[in-house]
């Protein structure tokens, strides 16, 4: 969105939840990269320091220390994009506790950095961003969503495709976490096992879960990148076929 790619220091907190403070510092400990120097000397923010804003919030909800943070923030490519940074940050938030906050419309709009219509709120309560309450002026959100679901408020996608595509989402990630658990049950406790486990054995089945769960939402998110990659591939392919031919006919 626009209004994300050319923020001030002031926007940006607002934008991040945090202070100018906060970015101040961060960036003196290198965590966020040099603003862009505009005209009189004005620095301007961009998409890949929201991003990594997002990032570093929850690291801090995972408990690490700002030297962890760095070590972590080290460690990843120097050219990493916004979307990049973004499903760096949906890995880390996903084995936080689920959490939802109460906002108004008015404290959205500021964290946001835009107004929002009615249509606006539908698309962000079909994304699973918020929920409406009984005030119509109040919503549940969901902050780990928020900063996805608002930039993809701009993307020109019907309402009924966003909820058509969570429905597909839903349904797939349930059945594969269904069958996942399975064979994980069936590794720690065995198949062929009559009775329920007993407090070892649930104690291990736990502790697998813990360890395995970020290399499975890794594993997740790679082969879907690729998949998705294959049909978008093999569907421009298809589409772009007869404009080939058609040349090649009239070369």
């Amino acid at each position: 969105m626009e209004s994300a790619t050319d923020l001030t220091v002031d926007e940006l907190a607002a934008r991040a939840g945090v202070t100018v403070r906060t970015i101040r510092f961060y960036s003196t400990r290198g965590l966020l990269p040099p603003p862009e120097i505009g005209p009189r000397r004005v620095g301007r923010y961009g998409p890949d320091h929201l991003s990594r804003l997002a990032l570093i919030e929850e690291l801090q909800h995972q408990g690490l220390t700002l030297s962890a943070i760095e070590r972590y923030l080290d460690q990843l490519p120097p050219d990493l994009s916004a979307q990049d940074l973004a499903i760096h940050r949906a890995l880390v938030a996903s084995w936080v506790p689920d959490k939802a906050e109460d906002a108004t419309r008015d404290q959205l709009q500021r964290r946001i950095g835009r107004d929002l219509t009615e249509e606006d709120l539908d698309r962000l309560a079909a994304m699973s961003v918020l929920v409406r309450t009984d005030d119509p002026q109040v919503f549940r959100v969901d902050p780990g969503l928020l900063h996805l679901g608002t930039r993809l408020l701009d993307v020109p996608i019907a309402l009924e495709t966003i909820l058509a595509a969570r429905t597909v989402v839903i349904e797939h990630t349930r059945s594969a976490a269904r069958e996942l658990s399975r064979l994980f049950k069936d590794e720690v406790w065995g198949p062929h096992r009559e009775g329920g486990p007993d407090a070892e054995e649930m104690a291990r089945m736990k502790s697998l879960s813990a360890h395995m769960q970020p290399m499975v939402v890794q594993a997740l998110v790679t082969a879907f990148q690729r998949s998705m990659k294959q049909e978008l591939r093999e569907w421009f392919d298809t589409e772009g076929a007869p404009d080939r031919a058609d040349g090649a006919r009239e070369g």
